[in-house]
């Protein structure tokens, strides 16, 4: 979804995508002295709309798979679609401000879903308006920490760096001008696919979608499952969406960390270690004879997942070495920079120079005054008192110090590696930023849970802003090929911002009071709700600031040497390393339903008469798997909402295959269930078998139908 197109567009330059020559300039699409329509009240509110549903689709699959998605694709197609639907078809400009406002959904989500669910493992549990404003400081951080690189990045390095993401929604956007954008169509087929799909089965209960090799083996799995050898997967259609997005390969190396993990590391320690009787381990006592294949995951193989996870960042970081050194230069050399003059052409008119200043600020303020609450209102784990205004205040200033001077060290690297490779090393900057406030505020005198509370907020506040200053680069070279302002890109921006951290503020107390980052386990302890909202990287995260913060000595340091032996050993072999280290801490269930929908991508890919219909039935798969997604989440969300015990959980009223009631433990209300024997047994899942491949069916049919229509449109294109 993300690679380079294939062919460019006949209004784009010839010199759009190479180096000038001396002397050379790029002339835009649209002309500088050019007044066409950009910023109206159509464009900013259908980019605002898009930012609304694709923050809470962005946020939900993060949490329920483990990976984020990539939003501005669809919200650019989408633009295209509804833009013609106009009495006045809407403009490029106005696209690429939909496209520039919509893209703050995934941004957000990304920074959110890597640092807020480890306060709710922690045991912490923040407020709507402290993760809104976390989300917000960082993005609008980030914003404004980039902008004085745009004319480096974009303008002077014009043909050196590839931008392959920005490349592929700028060909979207050109074509949209003389196709019929129909694609919006198939996208909202497959929004309407994924909704009634998973919506029947999270919330009606239709049919259970856990599908495992104990029910549909029969006495096979039973042996299997002696032996603590279980295969599952998990039928949804937001996992197959996303599957068809990733690609195989990459989907294959997920999986084979998942294969490692439970298919080989659980049954071999439950083969060693079953004879061993009881014995003591970080903290616990643990008897593997008795334990199921589940107990012995979380208690020894998930841990090596989340030391290899963490591997994986800073290794990552550490062969970005000369980027991420070249790339601080130009932080510091973009202080200073001077800003936009009036002799400016429009296309290269960015915010003044002192509202940036003063933005930036303002943010590091804001930041200071959010950690100084969160100090004076979060007990000490000690103590259980809380700080006193002074303390509060030496720690507010210290994490906004190391805060802010992480983003601004870190950003223009998220933005070089956008623009060079397409991936930002995010999970490795994150996770450096989390260990150094934690040291400094140690420092300081700052332990437990107040400085656990501070260090993740920093952490969310900083990853935040690594996202969008990639993403905004990005956004800036489109507009660059085009012939947008910057300026209403980086205005408009804030507004994007600022709504995607309210719905992510929003979405995730409902995702947690709905299903639960914490779960009672078969002895009455909370752990981790791995099969539902598995987190990774928020779980590795949490276990870094547990162990720094609060109770080292339970930690289990070796099995997190072992996660990082594992990372090295990847690394040396060239297998992508933070992909097979997901795979090890993602349930098996939902890592198969991926590779399903990576495999379908794989064949729909060479079903066709020729290359053309098959590149056409790729492209169009493509589209329907993202409105899987999308219309998976939303529904889904839905499906939270009603299971909210505060509502009195009305998906009682609705299942058909469980029942649901309402129950108390470790001072909170779950919702608990009791699955019917035909749901549980082969019955329901052979049942979801089944419809698992009619859902793969339906939507080649509909990417079928979908390349037809797309190359009569090219021809009739070709011809006018």
């Amino acid at each position: 979804m993300e690679s380079a197109p294939r062919k460019s567009s006949k209004l784009l330059p010839s010199n759009a995508y190479t180096r000038l020559a001396p002397g050379e300039t790029y002339q835009p699409i649209v002309a500088a002295g050019d007044t066409r329509a950009e910023v109206t009240y159509w464009s900013v509110l259908m980019g605002l709309l898009m930012v609304g549903i694709f923050s809470a689709a962005c946020i939900y699959m993060a949490l329920r798979a483990g990976n984020a998605i990539e939003a501005a694709i669809p919200i650019a197609i989408l633009a295209i679609f509804f833009g013609r639907m106009r009495r006045v078809r809407s403009t490029i400009l106005e696209n690429v401000i939909v496209q520039s406002i919509g893209q703050a959904s995934g941004v957000v989500a990304a920074g959110a879903a890597f640092l807020i669910p480890a306060l709710y493992i922690n045991q912490l549990h923040p407020k709507w308006w402290q993760i809104f404003l976390a989300c917000f400081i960082g993005g609008s951080l980030g914003t404004v920490l980039i902008i004085p690189l745009r004319r480096f990045f974009v303008k002077d390095q014009h043909g050196d760096l590839p931008f392959p993401e920005a490349t592929a929604i700028n060909e979207i956007l050109v074509s949209g001008e003389s196709t019929k954008g129909s694609a919006g169509r198939i996208l909202l087929a497959g929004f309407g696919l994924g909704a009634v799909y998973d919506f029947l089965v999270e919330g009606v209960r239709a049919w259970n979608p856990i599908m495992t090799s104990r029910a549909l083996l029969g006495g096979l799995g039973e042996k299997m499952a002696a032996i603590r050898l279980e295969i599952s997967m998990q039928g949804l259609a937001a996992l197959f969406g996303l599957g068809y997005i990733i690609g195989l390969r990459y989907a294959s190396v997920i999986a084979a960390g998942s294969v490692l993990a439970y298919l080989v590391l659980v049954p071999m320690v439950y083969l060693v270690g079953s004879h061993a009787g009881p014995f003591a381990f970080a903290g616990a006592t643990h008897d593997v004879a008795q334990m199921s294949s589940e107990q012995i995951f979380k208690a020894f193989v998930k841990p090596i997942g989340i030391g290899a996870i963490a591997a994986s960042g800073i290794i990552s970081i550490i062969r970005m070495g000369k980027i991420i050194l070249g790339s601080i230069t130009l932080g510091f050399k973009g202080l200073g920079r001077a800003g936009s003059t009036a002799a400016d052409p429009r296309t290269q008119t960015d915010m003044h120079p002192r509202n940036v200043l003063l933005i930036q600020i303002g943010s590091a303020a804001l930041m200071a005054v959010l950690f100084f609450v969160v100090g004076i209102s979060t007990p000490d784990s000690a103590t259980g008192t809380t700080y006193a205004a002074t303390q509060a205040a030496l720690y507010a200033v210290v994490g906004a110090g190391v805060g802010f001077a992480l983003s601004f060290l870190f950003t223009p690297v998220a933005a070089q590696a956008i623009a060079t490779v397409g991936t930002n090393p995010v999970s490795g900057m994150t996770l450096i930023t989390v260990v150094l406030t934690i040291l400094a505020l140690v420092g300081v005198g700052l332990k437990g849970s107040g400085g656990m509370f501070i260090a993740l907020i920093v952490g969310c506040a900083v990853c935040t802003a690594l996202s969008t200053s990639g993403a905004l680069i990005s956004d800036f070279k489109i507009g660059y090929w085009i012939g947008a302002t910057p300026r209403n890109q980086q205005i408009w921006k804030f507004a994007g911002l600022a709504l995607a951290s309210l719905v992510v503020a929003f979405v995730v107390p409902i995702m947690d009071s709905g299903y639960h980052f914490l779960i009672p386990d078969a002895t009455g302890a909370l752990v981790s709700n791995e099969k539902v909202l598995p987190a990774p990287q928020a779980n590795m995260l949490a276990a870094v600031a547990r162990g720094l913060l609060e109770d080292p000595a339970s930690q289990p340091w070796l099995l997190y040497g072992l996660g990082c032996l594992v990372a090295v050993v990847l690394y040396m072999m060239q297998v992508p390393m933070l992909a097979f280290a997901l795979g090890m801490y993602l349930p098996l269930a939902i890592n198969l339903a991926v590779l399903a929908g990576a495999f379908f991508a794989w064949i729909v890919g060479r079903t066709g008469g020729s290359d053309r219909v098959r590149n056409a039935r790729k492209d169009q798969g493509t589209l329907v798997a993202s409105g899987l997604m999308a219309g998976a989440a939303i529904f889904g969300i839905l499906t939270a909402v009603l299971r909210q015990p505060a509502l009195g959980a009305p998906i009682q009223f609705i299942s058909v295959g469980e029942r649901f009631w309402l129950d108390r433990a470790h001072g909170q209300t779950f919702l608990a269930s009791e699955e019917a024997a035909w749901y549980a047994g082969a019955l329901g899942q052979g049942i979801s078998l089944a419809l698992f491949v009619g859902l793969a069916a339906a939507c080649f049919f509909v990417a079928r139908a979908g390349a037809a229509r797309a190359i009569r449109e090219e021809d009739e294109s070709e011809r006018s």
